[in-house]
């Protein structure tokens, strides 16, 4: 075997996509020590991916103060890329639920007005190509407050200003101001890793699919739905685009019609969008083997997920693709989808405590490894 690619996701709890590929390059190289391996962070778009596409392309950590959901400060980071224009952000870093204590968990009032300062901050240091993670958010405002950030202004019928962007201003939004929006943004591209493909409002919507796990009973549910209708169709009268029932726009609470809407966003799959980035496709050329993997493979794996992002990328340049996991379901429709090889790392006596011992899993992985090579 001359070059091998691996390109495994993190074992959750356990093992990074770095710590994992680490593992798997080590089986490799006991067995072929002078293949090429190409070890390659990875994640599908969701929690990981700032981490990942910063240490895969050498990029750069910012920190700064920014409001959570609940507008108090909480110190925040983002993702500058090795080119130095393009940012990195996942919103769960500032704007997730895990940043609200359960007992104040209210998507009528949790705002995503820090992931708007985050974008305006990186626009301030000459960037203007964003990728933005939007999964695990504690927000159902529609972007409203992330926009304020910016620099958009909502107003009443009154035509008074509304302070405070979050989901139970949404029936109160008549009209939009643009005058004072960032100029930053008439030069940006937004790309979004948005996994769900929810319409914006309706009994399918960001609301009464999502805004429950945040804290909303069914009053609130029917409240907030009936803001998003609002303003969906405030933002129809603005730009002239129905986001209403565009695939992903209730993504994030709303997030993703409001990007759709305000910032001209591509939605993309996760890991599709993972993929582009880190060149994957070039990356992989000539390799003889791809090794993948996740914690758990299952059939959930086959709808999106890295393993199936990269058996995708693959199969085009007829590569074989093998995949490993902590456990193993399902494995006939895996073999079937296509992977070469469908191998659980560990033994079936080991309790699911030992198998999260970092340690543990490393050894497990490499020795897996070495039994593929050997095999191969």
């Amino acid at each position: 075997m001359k070059k091998a690619v691996i390109a495994i996701d993190s074992f959750k709890g356990c093992l990074s996509s770095a710590e994992a590929g680490k593992a798997a390059a080590e089986g490799i190289r006991s067995i072929y020590p002078e293949c090429e391996i190409l070890c390659l962070p990875i994640a599908d778009g969701g929690e990981g991916m700032l981490e990942v596409l910063i240490e895969a392309t050498d990029g750069q950590r910012i920190h700064i103060s920014a409001h959570n959901p609940l507008m108090e400060w909480h110190t925040a980071c983002y993702g500058i890329l090795k080119n130095g224009r393009t940012v990195c952000i996942e919103m769960a870093g500032i704007s997730g639920l895990p940043l609200v204590p359960p007992e104040k968990r209210n998507p009528m009032l949790t705002t995503s007005y820090g992931t708007g300062e985050l974008i305006r901050d990186a626009l301030e240091r000459g960037c203007r190509n964003f990728i933005i993670g939007i999964g695990g958010s504690a927000t159902n405002d529609a972007g409203l407050g992330m926009l304020q950030a910016l620099g958009f202004r909502f107003l009443d019928k009154e035509g008074k200003v509304l302070r405070t962007g979050c989901g139970g201003v949404l029936m109160e939004v008549a009209s939009i101001d643009t005058s004072f929006v960032h100029p930053g943004l008439r030069t940006s591209h937004f790309t979004v890793a948005c996994d769900v493909q929810n319409p914006f409002h309706g009994p399918e919507g960001a609301a009464y699919i999502f805004a429950p796990q945040k804290g909303a009973d069914r009053k609130m549910v029917e409240a907030l739905d009936a803001g998003m209708k609002n303003f969906a169709e405030v933002i129809f009268h603005k730009t002239g685009k129905d986001i209403s029932n565009h695939p992903g726009a209730g993504a994030a609470g709303g997030m993703g019609g409001s990007l759709l809407a305000f910032l001209n966003a591509e939605l993309k799959p996760g890991i599709q969008l993972m993929l582009e980035t880190l060149d994957f496709s070039n990356k992989i050329k000539g390799a003889d083997l791809i090794i993948t993997g996740e914690g758990k493979a299952d059939k959930q794996t086959l709808m999106g997920k890295v393993p199936s992002g990269i058996l995708d990328k693959a199969r085009k340049q007829k590569i074989p693709v093998i995949l490993i996991a902590g456990s193993v379901e399902n494995a006939d429709d895996l073999h079937r989808a296509g992977f070469r090889g469908v191998y659980s790392i560990n033994p079936p006596s080991i309790t699911l405590e030992q198998a999260m011992q970092p340690e543990v899993a490393r050894a497990n992985i490499s020795e897996t490894v070495v039994e593929i090579c050997r095999s191969f």
